[in-house]
Parts: structure tokens; C-alpha cells; sequence
């Protein structure tokens, strides 16, 4: 195969509001944590044991301000992307660091019918 395939899948709560960052020449960039979990029986106890992965999301610009407005912290997403590795200076210590650069965000928690804040959706 020539090619190669970048491509991220979660299902998962949001462990946090998103945080966002405006730059000057008007790009905007959201980031949010996203638990997914899995789950499986000990053999020797059948004891259930739960593992939980954190995944830092990033969204950019328009994406980025609708989940700012509509998703919060516990709020169930479907989200598809690509896996992006970044490094950077801490006061003469390099940091590395895994992001998942989110191209959709489905919310799938459902919002209360009354909610003045799902009639501005704009889907």
C-alpha cells in the first residue's frame, strides 16, 4: 500500500468545559479532554475491571466555537480525527505531547426539549 491512514474514532465524556485560545490573526482553537472506557471480567475472580484512557481534543476555528457554546464537562461526543504529536520549550525542558485534531464532533448527549440554547443549533 502507498498510502497511509491517520484516522482517529472515540466515543467518550468530556472530563472538562472546553478551553479556548483566540490568536491575533483571528484563528480560534478549542481543546478538551475526553474519557473513553473499556471494561472486561478477571478470570481468576471475576472481578470487573474498568481502564480509562484520557485523550486530549483539539478543534479549530468554527468547530471550535460551536462545541465552546453547546458541549460541556460529562457531555457524551462521537468524535473522528487524526492522531498529531507536538513538542515544545518549558523553561529549557522539551515536552512532547499526543492531541487528537478533531475534523467532526457529534454530541450525543441529549439536551432538555426547553432549552432556549438548542434553538440557536445550526444544524
Amino acid at each position: 500500500m502507498n498510502g497511509s491512514i491517520n484516522k482517529i474514532i472515540l466515543i467518550g465524556n468530556l472530563g472538562d468545559d472546553v478551553k479556548m485560545h483566540h490568536f491575533d490573526n483571528q484563528n480560534t482553537l478549542g481543546r478538551f479532554p475526553v474519557a473513553t472506557s473499556e471494561s472486561y471480567l478477571k478470570k481468576d475472580t471475576n472481578e470487573r475491571v474498568t481502564k480509562t484512557e484520557w485523550h486530549t481534543i483539539v478543534v479549530r476555528n468554527r468547530l471550535a466555537e460551536i462545541c465552546e457554546k453547546y458541549i460541556k464537562k460529562g457531555d457524551k461526543v462521537y468524535i473522528e480525527g487524526s492522531l498529531r504529536n507536538r513538542k515544545w520549550d518549558d523553561n529549557g525542558t522539551t515536552r512532547y505531547t499526543t492531541e487528537i485534531y478533531a475534523e467532526s464532533v457529534e454530541f450525543l448527549t441529549p439536551k432538555n426539549s426547553n432549552s432556549t440554547k438548542d434553538n440557536d443549533l445550526p444544524f
